[in-house]
């Protein structure tokens, strides 16, 4: 099990989560922040410090957001596991689920 970034980050990115994860597997994409699944050591401190609510327990997901915690695997598929967000830095993509949403943060 891991935790799972939900549809609340899309085009937000706040970053917050990346500051507070011990193990630096919190990745950002082109319009979300993405959790490594094999990278997670479910310690939950990302969890509290999201200012809008984003990130879940993967057996928590809302149903709503259940197919995010697929989207989060996909990120990796061709990243794999570089050990290490903050040495990877960002990387411009989205799996195609997630760069085919509409913009999500406008007037904000």
């Amino acid at each position: 099990m891991t935790y799972t970034i939900a549809e609340p980050c899309v085009d937000v990115l706040d970053k917050a989560c990346i500051e507070e994860c011990p193990v630096d597997c919190i990745y950002e994409g082109g319009r979300m922040l993405y959790i490594h699944p094999d990278e997670c050591v479910d310690c939950g401190a990302c969890e509290p410090v999201c200012p809008v609510e984003a990130i879940f327990y993967e057996d928590d997901v809302p149903d709503q957001w259940v197919e995010y915690t697929k989207a989060n695997a996909d990120f990796f598929d061709d990243l794999g596991s570089p050990g290490g967000a903050s040495k990877q830095g960002k990387v411009d993509y989205d799996p195609p689920f997630v760069k085919a949403l509409p913009p999500m943060a406008e007037g904000d």
